[in-house]
């Protein structure tokens, strides 16, 4: 059984994220969305909005599953027996900083990275931006999946 651990804080998670998750869902038996705890980290939703994000969006996804995690990424895969990690590349500021990852993760284990690049209409949505558009007000539909926007409009 193939499985990939696609890490993130996923604050919240975007249609970029979708995305990726959907075509690994097409690559992998399981795709693991783990999402990160880092106590330094301030995030707009709480660990359970973005689980319930996730998990709602993916429902009907029975290869898709939602955990939360702190420490090593290559721990957890251990953990999981997953031998892949997910991740997605928009742009090549991506490529650099994730290749780096990559690079450390495979010296202090066996676990291999797949990129994948982002759809072209998904490639310049972050969460950051998302959050943003939300601070000032923005319609972020075309942004998130609806699990979010429910989130939102209540």
């Amino acid at each position: 059984m193939k499985k990939a651990i696609f890490p993130g804080s996923f604050d919240p998670i975007t249609n970029g994220h979708y995305d990726i998750i959907k075509r690994g869902v097409s690559l992998f038996d399981e795709v693991i969305v783990a999402i990160g705890v880092n106590a330094e980290k301030k995030y707009m939703f709480s660990l359970e909005d973005r689980k319930k994000f996730i998990e709602e969006t993916f429902k009907d996804e029975p290869k898709v599953r939602v955990i939360t995690y702190q420490g090593l990424t290559i721990d957890l895969c251990k953990k999981e027996k997953a031998e892949f990690i997910l991740r997605g590349l928009r742009n090549p500021a991506d490529f650099e900083f994730e290749k780096a990852i990559a690079h450390t993760n495979r010296l202090m284990s066996k676990i291999e990275t797949v990129f994948l690049l982002t759809a072209a209409r998904t490639s310049f949505i972050s969460s950051s931006i998302v959050r943003d558009v939300l601070r000032n007000g923005g319609d972020i539909t075309q942004l998130v999946p609806e699990s979010v926007l429910k989130k939102i409009n209540r």
